[in-house]
């Protein structure tokens, strides 16, 4: 036996030893913490429902200049990928005005060096890089951000 797996074989007997007992969350020693919300590592625990996405057709107002609007939809089965874009189906120049929905900004029918092109460039194609999906969930850690004219008022006083 190798020297590698003799201490394989020992941490393997030292684990197996100490499994006796259950482990819960935050308490596994040494003060780790886990992501098991104080559930046993026995107990398989039910999967969080998930979130509803907001469905409003509402803008919502931007925090920064150039800040991505947010999608106020479900978009849940559009494809976007290399042979088609559901969001140019009503988004596109042609669209807007059967959809009502508001247009591509002018700015993703530019390539890098600034020129216009007739269609929405290719390095701007994929929407779902830079706009996402709101979702109605309480936020886990508490947002301490400032939007730019609360900034501007605050330093103006």
């Amino acid at each position: 036996m190798t020297k590698k797996t003799s201490i394989k074989l020992m941490i393997g007997m030292l684990f197996l030893a100490g499994a006796t007992s259950p482990l819960v969350a935050g308490d596994i020693g040494d003060g780790y913490a886990t992501l098991r919300s104080g559930t046993e590592l026995t107990v398989e625990e039910a999967a969080p429902e998930m979130a509803k996405v907001e469905n409003s057709d509402k803008r919502k107002a931007r925090n920064y200049p150039e800040q991505p609007p947010t999608i106020p939809h479900q978009i849940r089965d559009y494809q976007v990928d290399l042979n088609a874009n559901k969001c140019l189906s009503c988004h596109s120049r042609t669209q807007v005005e059967e959809s009502q929905a508001p247009m591509v900004s002018v700015t993703h029918f530019m390539d890098r060096d600034g020129q216009v092109l007739s269609q929405v460039s290719p390095r701007r194609y994929f929407c779902t890089q830079c706009h996402v999906p709101q979702e109605n969930v309480t936020p886990q850690v508490e947002n301490e951000f400032i939007d730019v004219d609360s900034l501007l008022k605050k330093a103006g006083q």
